[in-house]
């Protein structure tokens, strides 16, 4: 271990933006001889060609006119990497990918493989993606998150929003059987069981058996329930308290700065009250928040420091956030996609220079680094727990751990040399496969990471068990978020960027490992990317299961 600047813990608060935060630095390359074990095939027999690393190098996209699959080329420049692409009908097109290539080449290093989907696939004999979609033979991830859409209607009519009844020109609403059989879709997956939805819309709360769905879901065995939402219904007390009684333990909250000015540009309506009243419902009835901000270059990207910020100072509340950048599903021209392109690289260096929390390059790793500690969960419990095996520059994240009563947040890279400890993670997951344990071995496999763990440089009151605990009540409902009162576990926030893609910056390696899925009423489940841009399944699931909006309008005359 080698230090920059030592101070004792109390002096590790963050510092103003504009100073350099002290912090001890561990070394982030990965051992000598370290490899992760790739996969020859799913387990439905279809090849997983390995990602390709480095730059430059070649994967298929689409076009962004006729959606057409090409090949496109991802290259470095000027220290960020971008992607061209030249469709024969419509031309030549170039977009910016990654918005620093030292954070893209990071989050290459640190991906474990990938995974073998699924073995009971809705189409067996998929040899083309993304147009083969249900999910398929070739898909390498099962779901990690479901989202089911209730509606297409929504109380606002946002510009950014992927589904929205007044543009459609059509609602799409699914009975209550078809919710029933998007659920059961989930639940049947092989050989992991979806168990953790996300309602979502339009404004999943305006359907009419919101409640129902809820408890529907509890009683088909989902553990996280969750609702993508805008806040408005449940910044109502009474309703909040049904939706929790009803099984929900989340909000996915539509939060895009600290400021009604932004509001009034991105959803056409002052929101911020509404916002910080659903916050002061969810303490009230125990359920958790995710902070949802859209990201938009030039529009709210100096909200970002503000939205942290909020989120330490209700910790107890406010379990992460997920920055999203705009994906841009509409035409734009090559000016305005420039202007307004917003990266997860951008969110890191925002994040840094605005809150002083975290540091641009050391704090961050992706998403799919956390595979190791499910592979560890699954050995030694004896059963197959969701492993998070999605594209390494599908997403990055970090999180702070917060002192409750001081509100001081430390990122998890400043007490924990996190790559040392995900690589001896990956290697007992490993040799646990392969015995028995019994509880005293696995007592010593958990121990066997302390020296990970450098308490000096911690948060006051985390000591190495409670932070185990942490880690464990990630995934351990029991032991985390839903309920958490601190006895065992620490206050602590996923702060994290996930990109969504669009057919200018489209890369279908990303697709084939996609954790986020939508279930249909046709009984389906497609990508998050395949369902909402490139062929937009979306479009048609909504067309076939929609009424027009004319004709709704005219029966309720």
């Amino acid at each position: 271990m080698s230090a920059q600047t030592i101070l004792p813990v109390e002096e590790l608060e963050p510092l103003a933006p504009e100073r350099e935060a002290p912090r001890v630095v561990f070394a982030e390359s990965k051992r000598p001889g370290f490899c992760s074990l790739q996969p020859e095939k799913t387990l439905s027999g279809s090849k997983i060609e390995a990602l390709r690393w480095g730059l430059p190098k070649f994967t298929q996209s689409l076009c962004p006119e006729c959606t057409s699959l090409v090949e496109a080329r991802l290259f470095e420049e000027n220290g960020k990497v971008w992607m061209e692409k030249t469709c024969a009908a419509h031309g030549y097109f170039r977009d910016l990918y990654y918005g620093d290539v030292k954070l893209y080449h990071k989050m290459e290093r640190w991906h474990f493989g990938d995974g073998v989907g699924l073995a009971n696939p809705a189409v067996s004999d998929a040899t083309r993606c993304p147009s083969q979609c249900g999910l398929c033979s070739m898909h390498t991830s099962h779901t990690g998150l479901a989202n089911v859409d209730l509606t297409n209607r929504c109380n606002l009519t946002c510009p950014v929003c992927f589904a929205n009844a007044n543009t459609a020109g059509q609602v799409y609403e699914p009975s209550f059987a078809d919710v029933r059989r998007m659920l059961q879709a989930l639940r049947n997956e092989r050989p992991v069981a979806g168990r953790v939805v996300q309602f979502s819309g339009g404004e999943p709360t305006v359907y009419p058996r919101f409640l129902d769905a809820c408890r529907l879901a509890k009683e088909m065995g989902f553990t996280h329930i969750q609702a993508a939402t805008n806040g408005i219904l449940l910044a109502d007390p009474e309703f909040a308290r049904q939706a929790k009684d009803a099984g929900l333990t989340t909000l996915y909250l539509q939060f895009d700065g600290c400021h009604d000015s932004v509001y009034q540009r991105i959803r056409g309506r002052a929101l911020l009250e509404t916002k910080m009243r659903v916050v002061e419902n969810c303490r009230q009835t125990g359920m958790k928040i995710v902070l949802v901000p859209t990201i938009v270059r030039g529009l709210n990207d100096h909200e970002i420091g503000a939205i942290v910020r909020t989120a330490v100072d209700n910790a107890d509340v406010i379990s992460g956030i997920t920055f999203q950048p705009v994906a841009f599903t509409g035409r734009l021209n090559r000016h305005e996609l420039a202007a307004k392109r917003f990266t997860q690289s951008d969110v890191a260096k925002q994040v840094a220079a605005q809150s002083g929390y975290t540091d641009a390059y050391h704090d961050w790793f992706p998403l799919a680094c956390v595979t190791p500690f499910s592979m560890l969960i699954s050995a030694l419990k004896g059963e197959q727990t969701v492993h998070l095996s999605c594209h390494p520059h599908c997403s990055l994240g970090t999180y702070l751990f917060v002192h409750e009563a001081t509100r001081t947040a430390v990122p998890i890279t400043r007490f924990v040399d996190v790559g040392g400890m995900l690589q001896d993670i990956y290697e007992l997951a490993q040799k646990a496969e392969k015995s028995r344990f019994h509880l005293w071995s696995k007592i010593k496999v958990w121990n066997s990471l302390q020296r990970h763990f450098h308490k000096e440089f911690a948060p006051p009151g985390l000591d190495f068990q409670k932070f185990i605990q942490t880690l464990q009540g990630f995934t351990d409902k029991k032991l985390g978020r839903n309920g958490m009162d601190g006895t065992y576990t620490y206050r602590a926030i996923l702060v994290s960027a996930m990109h969504f893609m669009d057919s200018y910056n489209y890369d279908v390696e990303r697709v084939k490992r996609c954790v986020i899925h939508y279930a249909a009423p046709n009984g389906l489940l497609y990508p998050f990317c395949a369902y909402n841009s490139g062929p937009c399944f979306r479009e048609r699931i909504e067309k076939k299961y929609s009424v027009p909006l004319a004709e709704l309008s005219a029966a309720c005359d």
